[in-house]
């Protein structure tokens, strides 16, 4: 993992101190030769609300994305079935992690039936919040006391009406998942911490 550290501006980090606010994407799909990229928006929305971390989900595709990314936060990353060798050989299928009291796990979820359903089986119940990716559906949902986040693709819509990242707030007390949706990229210029974002549902410890 030294080198992907080196290479991508990945972390090996496994426990942070909260408040801690978190960016998330997945799906990114840019291939070294193709013409998609992610758009520079993005980590400038993560910039804007703080982000000390960032969370890729996976199919990620080529390095360049989390090296961009890397620029904003540390970058924690797993594989995806569409990545490239590169990508294969040093990023992992899954990631835990704790922030505070809290656990989390990261996966892609293309090794189920549903990514879903890969997430529920694998996570539910043994984490608080489990992001996972490769559906491309924008999701937040409290099954067995874990939230389940996906926050849908940032480049790559596919039949969903937005593309979509995510934040996720971690306070002492709190994780607060929140999807931030959109059609142009543009249009994340225009999100601030008092902007209204789509679907949040938190999780409290006493």
């Amino acid at each position: 993992m030294a080198r992907s550290a080196e290479l991508f501006r990945t972390t090996d980090r496994r426990s942070f101190e909260p408040p801690l606010t978190i960016g998330v994407v997945a799906d990114t799909h840019v291939y070294a030769r193709g013409a998609r990229r992610l758009s520079p928006e993005i980590a400038e929305l993560f910039a804007r609300f703080e982000a000390s971390l960032i969370l890729h989900a996976g199919d990620v595709a080529t390095a360049s994305v989390l090296q961009g990314l890397g620029a904003v936060a540390p970058v924690v990353a797993v594989v995806g079935n569409n990545d490239d060798a590169e990508l294969r050989d040093l990023l992992p299928e899954t990631v835990e992690f704790i922030v505070g009291r809290f656990a989390f796990a990261l996966l892609h979820g293309h090794t189920g039936r549903t990514a879903r359903s890969e997430a529920k089986r694998r996570f539910a119940g043994r984490v608080d919040c489990v992001v996972y990716g490769h559906s491309h559906i924008p999701l937040i949902e409290l099954h067995e006391r874990t939230i389940l986040f996906n926050p849908g693709s940032a480049t790559d819509r596919r039949w969903q009406p937005h593309f979509g990242v995510g934040l996720i707030h971690v306070t002492a007390e709190k994780i607060e998942p929140e999807l931030v949706l959109y059609d142009d990229p543009r249009h994340l210029r225009n999100v601030g911490r008092q902007s209204s974002v789509h679907g949040r549902e938190g999780i409290t410890r006493g």
